[in-house]
């Protein structure tokens, strides 16, 4: 029968998930399978898992309650196995490096920050703070009729909300990282001007709690954070 994946953890894991049911239509406990000195924490499925509501919340509890126990290296919602045998051979085939994993991993969680800065105020600060856009602003509402001006100041206001999303991201970033073990900047999506993620050691959370929420203050309402975490290390398993 295939198996569906959730995690990675060592041998003295408490692996407190024995009175979970896992995923899928027709759903089975949660249980590890035993390799050496890790265990894979698998159910069995007999369909291909699609990411529905409730499999989504399932995946999620398991990663929750092996973090709470010790580390563990999550895999993404999705992973399946074809059997028993496939998982133990890819157990084997890479211990060591699912062992250095697990020993980095100790004692951290990551923790997800995104911003997005609204965009209402950032235009009203470059107009008003930027001589060229103000420049251009007033010829345009004075009734200047040169039809190049509406490109020329969208270019100008286009290329300050870059610099200034950019800068902003990156003050953010040094002012978090410290705190951090490792940490990850990846592209931001949609109007968020930051997607950051860091490795947190338990002796360090708050510290950065404090700091995040430092920022948050500092900033006031023309920047909006989402905080996500404490989580299971998914940006940090190599």
């Amino acid at each position: 029968m295939a198996l569906y994946v959730y995690a990675i953890t060592g041998q003295d894991h408490p692996l407190a998930v024995g009175d979970v049911t896992g995923v899928g239509a027709d759903p089975s406990p949660v249980r590890a399978l035993a390799c050496g000195p890790l265990y894979a924490v698998v159910s069995d499925v007999s369909e291909e898992i699609r990411p529905k509501r409730r499999d989504l919340l399932i995946h999620q509890e398991v990663q929750e309650r092996l973090m709470e126990g010790g580390p563990v290296l999550p895999l993404q919602f999705g992973y399946t196995a074809a059997d028993e045998a496939t998982v133990e051979q890819a157990l084997r085939k890479d211990a060591d490096g699912y062992l250095a994993n697990l020993e980095r991993l100790d004692g951290c969680v990551e923790y997800h920050v995104r911003a997005f800065q609204n965009e209402e105020e950032l235009l009203r600060q470059i107009l008003r703070e930027t001589p060229e856009t103000r420049e251009l602003n007033d010829r345009i509402r004075a009734g200047d009729p040169d039809p190049q001006l509406p490109l020329t100041l969208g270019r100008a206001v286009a290329a300050q909300v870059r610099e200034r999303q950019d800068a902003l991201a990156a003050g953010l970033t040094d002012a978090l990282v410290p705190y951090a073990r490792e940490h990850d900047v990846r592209p931001a999506t949609g109007d968020d001007l930051l997607n950051l993620s860091l490795l947190v050691s338990d002796d360090r959370r708050e510290e950065f709690l404090s700091a995040q929420a430092g920022l948050v203050r500092q900033l006031g309402d023309g920047v909006e954070f989402r905080l996500s975490g404490p989580l299971p290390p998914y940006s940090f398993v190599r």
